[in-house]
């Protein structure tokens, strides 16, 4: 097993994690990141297609509110464009009544996505990394702190430094991770009831030739109450040359095939747009409660939300020496990519 040695190791290369090296890059230190996933980007995810638009199965919008986002974004030069939602809106009320086209108010708080997909702001804090610090495939199994330094050993290798930052979700970090010395109790006991922001969420997407939804009499902005799909949006690219449609199916229909969900969501839009929906280019899906470097089971009922942004994560553990981050842990809009990028400065500020 190969040793592996630096001053810092960040667990998990998502937002989080590649944006603190990046905030910490000008301190002279050596970072090792540790992902977990053949891929970086963890809850980010971008699925490229080369005949039409992305489709983001992951983190998608953000806000003028979320202004840490959007420092690093102008930093990395990335631009975002406003998520278009037309004028009207298919809604379905109930389900003994059609689904009807409504006028939507004016929006003056509109969200926004980011030009190239979403994973583009991965790819621009990787590529302001050292590759050679950078590890995926590295399946975290434990940490142990002996003395002055800490051991993380994954399945393949071994790490040490002298400070660990886990970026995972805390419910899965307390899950998968066998920590030595033990954590505090209370510690262990909020990150088991938090919240694993996009862990229950389904996410699906269908690109076309052509955006038939928006017609005049029509729209690509979905809300039914009905479902199986319960919002859908118009998900064309930014150069309006790529055209889809992105949504979020009820996650109770993890446990079913990808083709029976596929054909829930045809069956759903057939109702508003007739046979032309079946003449898609492709079909996207992530059921993130399947992803094992996302979500594990609670061992309780878990409430949207809960414990996302808990002050017990702004503490050092260990002696000072491991530390909780990740979008669920930031003070303000925990469980967002704004999150993601405030718990990043809050820990770099701290070396």
């Amino acid at each position: 097993m190969t040793t592996i040695k630096s001053d810092i190791i960040i667990i998990g290369g998502g937002l989080t994690g590649l944006a603190i090296a990046y905030f910490l890059k000008k301190k002279n230190l050596k970072i090792n990141i540790l992902e977990a996933r053949p891929r970086l980007g963890g809850r980010i995810f971008t699925k490229y297609n080369e005949n039409t638009t992305s489709q983001e199965m992951g983190a998608t919008w953000l806000g003028r509110k979320h202004k840490d986002l959007i420092d690093l974004l102008k930093k990395l030069n990335i631009g975002v464009f406003e998520q278009k939602l037309g004028e009207r809106a298919i809604y379905e009320p109930i389900s003994t009544s059609p689904h009807q086209l409504v006028t939507l108010p004016p929006n003056n708080d509109p969200s926004f996505r980011i030009q190239g997909g979403s994973s583009s702001l991965i790819r621009a804090l990787a590529n302001e990394l050292d590759e050679e610090h950078i590890f995926t495939n590295q399946i975290v199994q434990s940490i142990r702190k002996e003395g002055e330094e800490l051991t993380v050993l994954t399945k393949t290798d071994c790490f040490k430094s002298s400070i660990v930052i886990s970026t995972l979700p805390p419910n899965l970090l307390m899950k998968t991770i066998k920590i030595s010395p033990v954590l505090p109790h209370n510690l262990q006991d909020i990150a088991a009831t938090t919240h694993t922001w996009m862990g229950e969420s389904i996410k699906v997407g269908l690109t076309y030739k052509t955006p038939f939804w928006k017609d005049k009499y029509s729209s690509g902005t979905i809300v039914s109450n009905i479902g199986p799909i319960p919002e859908m949006y118009d998900h064309s690219n930014y150069e309006e040359t790529g055209f889809g449609l992105k949504g979020f199916l009820n996650g109770s229909y993890f446990s079913l095939t990808k083709e029976q969900r596929l054909e829930m969501v045809l069956k759903q839009l057939q109702k508003y747009f007739g046979e032309q929906v079946r003449d898609f280019v492709s079909y996207e899906e992530t059921v993130w409660r399947k992803e094992p470097f996302t979500f594990v089971n609670y061992n309780t009922h878990i409430l949207p939300h809960q414990n996302n942004g808990h002050s017990i994560y702004r503490k050092g553990y260990l002696d000072g020496t491991f530390f909780v981050a990740g979008s669920e842990t930031a003070d303000q809009f925990p469980g967002y990519m704004d999150g993601a990028v405030r718990s990043a400065k809050y820990i770099a500020e701290l070396f």
